[in-house]
């Protein structure tokens, strides 16, 4: 059984940093590289970032660009987003997405992760 969980949200005040989790259990975690999406509410799915499968390359949106880490130990088989100058923009559900094994292409498109967390709720004010 795939399960991928995420972890990590809260309430915060704009400018706070927070760390979110995924764990995950089931599939071949060293293979695949991991993503991070949100949803606002009323909003479509926004692609944050994703890691490439051993973490040599890392990709942004540039609405989190500078502020936003994504990183991965796959030892834990666990990747994070580290998100700094939290914005009231930032304000969603936080998903982690895993891609199929040996993918050599960027994607930012939710058809191209099968395998998905349940979300962790961001929610930030002024």
């Amino acid at each position: 059984e795939v399960q991928l969980q995420a972890s990590g949200g809260g309430l915060m005040q704009a400018g706070d940093s927070l760390r979110l989790s995924c764990a995950s259990s089931g599939l071949t975690f060293n293979s695949r590289a991991m993503a991070w999406f949100r949803q606002a509410p009323g909003k479509e799915l926004e692609w944050v970032s994703t890691i490439t499968s051993g973490g040599e390359r890392t990709y942004y949106a540039d609405s989190v660009k500078d502020r936003f880490t994504i990183s991965r130990d796959n030892a834990k088989n666990t990747v994070y987003l580290q998100m700094n100058d939290l914005k009231l923009e930032d304000t969603a559900v936080y998903y982690c997405g895993a891609r199929n094994k040996y993918t050599t292409n960027l994607s930012t498109r939710r058809r191209d992760y099968p395998y998905w967390g349940q979300g962790t709720q961001v929610t930030v004010s002024s």
